[in-house]
């Protein structure tokens, strides 16, 4: 048993309406103790790769225990299932419809949430953030065990073709999501980099342009491409948006080629 007093809540809701605070509702009335960190309800609305970067960039900053609800839902109220994870110490919430892809390497667990017990009464086609997903956190952090919620999960929903990869002896990735700044941020990570570049020059594509070198900051542009704090390769432009002005969008090819 496990008593967590932390629940983050990532989401692509946004804040106008009031589907956030009806969630937080739910969960402090089963537990008034617990605390809500809101990571952000800004992932592009039905973007579940984004989401999925998004979630192995912070879990990992929080206290072991933590419980992180996840929620870009575009199937909710067909038959996806909605599933908790347990892995290094943490639970994950959310809907299995590949949310959860980037975390799934080495061990981890997975159960479905099947018990009505720990869900609200009443259950809408449209809501499981507050009907199913908020209701199940709360009563996982007064330590309720998951093998109580459901069943093993052994086939999970992988989002298909998120990471590099290698043809020809070029490295091919993609822009996955932006952050406010316009900066592009790509699905090459750096170990992934310096493991295919090895010593070798480099000519770095995307868009149209082409960079031979590394930066170490932002303030080194007018155009730059580094690593950033997520540890992705990415593109940006001093004091300025590198989507806007390029013209950027999700899913623009990024190629790296040694030269020889």
């Amino acid at each position: 048993m496990v008593l967590s007093d932390t629940i983050t809540l990532l989401s692509d809701f946004g804040t106008r309406d009031t589907y956030i605070g009806q969630m937080k509702g739910v969960i402090i009335s089963i537990n008034s103790l617990v605390r809500i960190i809101d990571i952000t309800h800004e992932i592009e609305p039905q973007d579940i790769k984004e989401a999925a970067f998004l979630i192995k960039e912070y879990y990992a900053f929080f206290p072991l225990g933590t419980i992180h609800v996840a929620i870009v839902d575009p199937e909710v109220g067909s038959s996806r299932r909605p599933i908790i994870v347990k892995k290094d110490g943490y639970f994950f919430i959310g809907p299995d419809n590949g949310i959860f892809t980037m975390i799934l390497k080495g061990n981890y667990e997975i159960f479905t949430i099947e018990n009505r017990d720990f869900t609200l009464k009443e259950i809408s086609n449209t809501f499981h953030g507050r009907d199913v997903f908020a209701p199940v956190a709360a009563h996982l952090s007064k330590g309720l065990e998951v093998s109580l919620i459901g069943t093993r999960v052994q086939d999970p929903v992988l989002i298909p073709d998120i990471y590099p990869r290698i043809e020809s002896d070029v490295l091919y990735g993609e822009i996955v999501r932006f952050d406010r700044f316009g900066n592009a941020i790509t699905n090459i990570d750096a170990s992934t980099l310096k493991d295919f570049l090895g010593r070798r020059n480099f000519r770095i594509e995307v868009g149209g342009m082409s960079f031979d070198s590394i930066n170490k900051s932002y303030f080194e542009g007018p155009v730059i491409c580094l690593i950033g704090s997520s540890g992705y390769l990415e593109f940006g432009c001093y004091k300025d948006s590198f989507k806007e002005l390029f013209k950027i969008a999700k899913g623009e090819e990024v190629m790296v080629r040694p030269i020889i």
